[in-house]
């Protein structure tokens, strides 16, 4: 490649960071405005819905669940699960939403669905350390046992849900049945999530079948991490990158389609 390419690439990597960070503060400014705490409501929600949950399984199962606190064990199931649902939400009908801003031609579909996915991210990952910092003061949750761990599998996990979202964003310009359905089938993920369980507690049988969702070794990943010799760990890291891999070429591949049919207002 010769010094010209790379100049112009590295140009339009800018150029498209610019757009992806001016896109993400207008739906920041869009969606929390300026008032109260503004754009921090995007990692207080994932903290109220993990601390919520955590409570209610703390009163109806008790502090500890095959020895580990309950609190600690759903709250870092649910921020992760938290930023699968509100990335697919913000994904729906996406481009309509933002079809005028196609008139500017540095701006590409694809900048529609960054900007949505990378605020969750951040929101989560704050939600997530805030978490993690008050639970390990309380006793509630151990200082990670492999920090290289339990980050690859944030990484393959937040990797796969971009997948997700690439995908599920043009096909709900496609098909108004199926933006209707999203909801529904979101909720019909949780229990292949890895949501409340490790692998390990499933009856042996079951756990092939489990291991087959990416979410599920990006969980297990995630948790083996942070507790480390305490648990068994079932998970194969090619299952998420692969399939997320592959989930991304065809969500690129039919947000391409589904641009050539946008009117530019």
């Amino acid at each position: 490649m010769t010094t010209v390419s790379l100049r112009k690439l590295r140009n339009s990597w800018t150029v498209q960071a610019r757009v992806i960070h001016a896109l993400m503060v207008r739906e920041l400014v869009t969606r929390f405005g300026r008032e109260n705490i503004g754009f921090l409501w995007v990692m207080v929600e994932p903290l109220l819905f993990a601390g919520l949950v955590g409570i209610v399984w703390y009163f109806s199962r008790g502090p500890t669940e095959h020895g580990l606190s309950v609190v600690g064990f759903v709250a870092t199931g649910y921020i992760p699960i938290t930023l699968f649902r509100h990335g697919v939400s913000r994904s729906v009908a996406v481009f309509t939403v933002n079809q005028s801003l196609l008139y500017h031609r540095q701006v590409k579909v694809i900048d529609f669905i960054i900007s949505r996915f990378i605020i969750e991210v951040l929101g989560s990952m704050m939600a997530y350390l805030f978490m993690a910092i008050v639970l390990v003061i309380i006793g509630d949750l151990p200082v990670p046992s492999d920090m290289g761990l339990f980050l690859c599998g944030w990484f393959l996990y937040s990797y796969f849900v971009l997948a997700v979202c690439l995908i599920i964003s043009p096909l709900s310009e496609m098909s108004e049945v199926l933006e209707k359905l999203i909801p529904v089938v979101t909720y019909i993920m949780i229990p292949f999530s890895g949501l409340f369980y490790l692998v390990d507690w499933v009856a042996p049988g079951a756990r092939a079948f489990f291991l087959y969702s990416p979410f599920v070794n990006g969980m297990e990943m995630m948790r083996k991490g942070i507790w480390g010799e305490q648990i068994t760990a079932y998970y194969d890291i090619w299952n998420p990158l692969v399939c997320a891999t592959v989930g991304t070429l065809i969500g690129l591949m039919l947000c391409r389609h589904v641009r050539r049919g946008l009117a530019i207002e």
